[in-house]
């Protein structure tokens, strides 16, 4: 079969024939038909992820159908991933032996792949498979941040910052079908019109100086607070709070928050919840809501998966606005 195999770090993936995987007990195999690109991929070619094993095939996210010995009914043929192994007993944090697909085990940029049963589960039945695809590891994580973490409550503000990836755009998807208020941060005001038009209210550059507070001025505050960047922006957030907030956040790729003050945190009674992927139990009820909701996620580019070197590419540069898919 046809994988993307990255056999050393800061070099391009490359696409090539390898053995068919052959199932261990209580696993089944599934015929890929398309798989998302996360940054998560890009930043192990990079190095900048902790106990790199190589070679490797990376990739979390994957729709395919199911080999016929494993499909009990022909509908149920057609599967998205659950794109992490062992969450664990307890629903509030990931146990130690918890991993996400693509790393140390073989993910999902290849033809084929071998998983639990119990990652298999119905794909929604009004999207595209590349449309699918786009939607396990951003849509697991924005429910999680959102709905587990900081408890989304009808009619709620939210701010949702740096519009354009995956995960903050299904976050903006499902906060709006949930019944609230969404706003946006982007350094490019085309992705704000862009998420407006997705059912955002509005939106504010981050690169323009002062925008937090003529966001407060505009808006008024935020009852949650969605983020994955860190860093010094992550230090205006208290100033644009309401009473009761919630900030929740699954990544840090600006580093350290500099400037943070504690005295807006506890008189305003807000609350810092950090968030990492989430349980099976969590994707099925988030697959449910887009199921219930119709929600389509946003794909930016699709590829084959011969030109998997240059969907990286384009990853790298970070011009995308919804996710970069696979077709295989």
């Amino acid at each position: 079969m046809k994988a993307l195999i990255i056999n050393h770090l800061n070099a391009d993936p490359k696409c090539s024939e390898i053995p068919e995987p052959n199932p261990k007990k209580r696993e089944v195999v599934v015929h890929i038909r398309a798989a998302a690109l996360n940054h998560r991929d890009l930043f192990i070619t990079q190095g900048q992820y902790s106990d790199i094993q190589l070679p490797v095939i990376l990739g979390s996210d994957g729709t395919g159908e199911l080999e016929a010995p494993f499909a009990r009914a022909r509908a149920d043929k057609k599967v998205i991933i659950y794109p992490a192994l062992d969450w664990g007993d307890n629903p509030n944090f990931q146990s130690k032996n918890f991993r996400v697909l693509g790393m140390p085990e073989n993910g999902t940029f290849a033809e084929q792949i071998c998983v639990p049963r119990t990652n298999i589960f119905p794909m929604p039945e009004h999207l595209s498979w590349e449309q699918a695809a786009a939607l396990p590891l951003a849509g697991l994580t924005a429910w999680r941040t959102l709905f587990t973490r900081c408890q989304l409550k009808k009619g709620e503000r939210v701010l949702i910052t740096g519009i354009g990836g995956g995960v903050a755009l299904t976050a903006l998807q499902l906060a709006v079908a949930a019944g609230s208020e969404v706003f946006v941060t982007s350094g490019s005001d085309e992705k704000i019109e862009r998420a407006v038009a997705l059912g955002a209210k509005g939106g504010a550059n981050y690169r323009e100086a002062g925008w937090g507070k003529q966001l407060k001025q505009e808006v008024g505050g935020f009852d949650v607070i969605i983020d994955s960047a860190g860093g010094d922006g992550f230090a205006l957030f208290p100033s644009l709070c309401n009473p009761g907030a919630r900030v929740g956040f699954y990544g840090g790729t600006l580093g350290k928050v500099n400037g943070l003050s504690l005295q807006p945190l506890f008189w305003k009674q807000i609350s810092l919840l950090g968030s990492t992927m989430g349980s099976p139990r969590e994707f099925r009820a988030m697959l449910a809501f887009v199921q219930k909701h119709e929600i389509v996620p946003v794909v930016d580019s699709v590829f084959v998966l011969s030109e998997g070197a240059k969907a990286f590419e384009k990853m790298g540069r970070g011009k995308q606005f919804g996710k970069i898919v696979l077709k295989i």
